[in-house]
């Protein structure tokens, strides 16, 4: 059985969210859960839930809150539960982790505890944009401000293996965002990242890839610096959720609008539905020694049950051996 630690303090709905969604998980996923955090707290919400056969409680003291410096506050409070959490992970009790907390603190406590794989420089985030298709994943979505042309082909090929052994897709298609389709566009990291990627045998480049292409399905993969892609991992949801926020002000104006609602609302769900961060869990920490994904700090308990359902998978997969042969070879 797979066994998961998860940060139940991380969040804003913790400890409440994390507990329930995790008991909505163990009822469907085959996995174990080590709940992490203030024992009497976890004890006291377990309690009012059924079938926790499959979930266990170790306790930690201290909780990183989301405005805490997250280097110093991953140093300072050696008994946080995303301390502990990456703890069990080190001493092999869990086979990986979960935390909708900080993420500074997260990948902080990740790099210290567990490392990165061989031949990575620089851990990312990676995150997956609903498209057409089965979704696009870009990465770096933030770990990384600054980055240099070959920590962009590291990103490339990590991505590349998460999309075809999790994400199931066949000889993923990678693309590197730009402001235009020509290898000449750019700044200085996406040229020379461009002829990295095109050069890399390892790898299915397509080419560069506009901002305004990433929702046609064009490409499995997409990667940019940590920049750009925290603008527009934000800038993504807040369009997104005003968008529908629109539609459904629109649809209520009178009566005839309201009536044609009740016979758009079977897309209109579909649309929601795809549209939120809950539907795709967590993003993977690809690079880290470790199975460690990072949950949206608003997750509540459908996203938390969707976060274990896909960390379970990256570890039947073995993600992280996967991203270490391809950096050996």
């Amino acid at each position: 059985m797979i066994r998961i630690a998860i940060d139940a303090m991380g969040g804003d709905y913790a400890p409440s969210e994390i507990i329930k969604g995790a008991v909505e998980a163990v009822k469907e996923l085959p996995v174990g859960i080590l709940l992490v955090g203030d024992e009497k707290e976890i004890l006291k919400r377990l309690s009012r839930q059924k079938s926790v056969e499959s979930i266990s409680i170790v306790h930690s003291s201290e909780v990183i809150r989301m405005d805490e410096s997250p280097a110093s506050a991953v140093k300072q409070k050696k008994d946080s539960s995303v301390n502990v959490a990456v703890k069990l992970v080190k001493s092999g009790r869990a086979d990986a982790l979960i935390s909708a907390g900080n993420t500074g603190a997260l990948m902080a406590a990740s790099l210290l505890g567990l490392g990165r794989i061989k031949g990575i420089e620089r851990p990312a985030i990676a995150t997956i944009f609903p498209t057409l298709g089965k979704g696009v994943l870009l990465l770096d979505m933030g770990a990384n401000v600054d980055c240099k042309p070959s920590q962009l082909r590291q990103f490339a090929e990590m991505g590349s293996q998460y999309a075809e052994h999790v994400m199931h897709i066949e000889n993923p298609r990678i693309g590197l965002l730009n402001i235009g389709e020509e290898p000449s566009k750019g700044n200085e990291l996406t040229v020379e990242a461009y002829q990295l990627l095109k050069a890399s045998k390892k790898l299915n480049f397509l080419g560069n890839v506009e901002s305004k292409e990433i929702f046609d399905g064009k490409v499995d993969v997409i990667v940019c610096d940590g920049f750009i892609g925290n603008l527009l991992l934000k800038f993504g949801e807040s369009i997104g959720m005003t968008a529908l926020d629109l539609i459904k002000k629109e649809l209520k104006k009178n009566v005839i609008t309201r009536f044609g609602a009740m016979l758009l609302a079977p897309g209109l769900i579909s649309l929601k539905k795809a549209m939120e961060y809950d539907e795709y869990g967590a993003a993977p920490l690809l690079g880290i020694n470790g199975v460690c994904f990072k949950a949206h700090g608003r997750a509540k308990s459908r996203a938390i049950k969707n976060a274990i359902r896909v960390t379970a998978e990256a570890v039947k997969e073995r993600i992280v051996h996967c991203i270490s042969m391809v950096e050996a070879s």
